[in-house]
């Protein structure tokens, strides 16, 4: 009962903010006046409480209201980590838009036929694509730190499977191997082609570098990743996304677990009923909160001590929420 009850206000919270959630655009000089205001007094130099912190991009209802770039490069293309796997689903629900998949309930085998000699075990017939995107397959898995290397996805497909699938949440970076491989089946094109165009040209963004499973993007960029969801896919009066897609992503899957904790939707951690975010490896960001139409996007150093400091989202949580609520009064919203 309690996850429906969060569920429900999921869903009424992304519905509200979608019919009010403005379209991206630039601010007007009096509007940057305000922001500098609002914001300015963010002391990025600390050391001791954002030193890890590499940029910053904030964005309310619809526009950039905060830069920072501690190299001063605002086009640098940057290491997003497992933001990459919130960035992956929302190609999937191009890929729904487009009728190219039919549901995120196909089971998996319908998709990859090939794949069913490769695990004896009846359970793999049920698994689902969205047990994939929900880390509920069920397969063994021992990647507590979400830094475990991806297997190709035959053999992932191939493991052990230890629970009954959609019953129990396991952090797996094999996972978006094997949605990655059904996408390309599905659509007949490299997953790199279809977020060029499918992505990357609707929402004007830079185009991404990729290392293996990770992508290298504009801050900026994932930024408007958190902004199409709030705005329930649509972007310049375009439906990128399928309407309530969004909502899909944000519904509880489970409690959650290692690495962060908290309870998760597909690819996105939903921690409560205002807020949901995309997470990567030692503080690599996108944080949103509904009700003010905020979008934060931080990238970090990636190292073991960056990850265990935790200062993106204690600066999302903390200076730049309290800006942006200053931010809004200055205009009696």
């Amino acid at each position: 009962m309690r996850k429906l009850i969060v569920w429900l206000c999921l869903v009424f919270a992304a519905t509200a903010i979608a019919g009010e959630t403005p379209a991206w655009r630039t601010s007007t000089p009096e509007e940057q006046r305000l922001d500098l205001a609002a914001f300015g007094n963010i002391d990025m130099g600390s050391a001791a409480d954002w030193g890890d912190v590499q940029s910053v991009v904030v964005v309310l209802q619809g526009r950039t209201v905060y830069e920072y770039y501690r190299d001063g490069d605002r086009e640098a293309l940057r290491n997003i980590q497992s933001v990459t796997k919130s960035g992956l689903a929302l190609l999937v629900g191009t890929a729904l838009q487009r009728k190219q998949l039919a549901s995120l309930e196909q089971p998996v085998v319908e998709l990859m036929p090939e794949w069913a000699a490769l695990n004896p075990d009846p359970r793999a017939r049920s698994i689902r694509l969205r047990h994939l995107l929900a880390m509920t397959t069920g397969f063994e898995a021992n990647d507590g730190n979400g830094t475990s290397a991806p297997l190709a996805p035959a053999a992932a497909w191939a493991r052990p499977i230890r629970a009954e699938p959609g019953q129990r949440f396991a952090y797996d970076n094999s996972n978006p191997a094997m949605v990655q491989a059904i996408l390309e089946r599905a659509t007949g094109r490299p997953a790199a082609e279809l977020a060029r165009d499918n992505l990357v040209k609707p929402l004007a963004m830079q185009p991404p570098a990729y290392t293996h499973d990770i992508a290298r993007m504009r801050t900026v960029d994932i930024a408007k990743m958190g902004h199409l969801m709030l705005a329930d896919g649509q972007w310049a009066g375009q439906a990128v996304l399928p309407a309530g897609f969004a909502a899909q992503l944000l519904k509880p899957q489970s409690a959650g677990g290692p690495p962060v904790n908290l309870p998760y939707g597909l690819t996105w951690w939903v921690p409560s009923a205002s807020t949901f975010f995309a997470s990567g490896y030692a503080g690599q960001l996108v944080w949103v909160h509904a009700p003010l139409g905020m979008v934060v996007a931080i990238t970090s150093t990636i190292s073991p001590g960056s990850a265990q400091r935790g200062q993106a989202l204690k600066l999302a949580r903390g200076p730049v929420f309290q800006a942006a609520q200053k931010r809004l009064a200055m205009e009696g919203k």
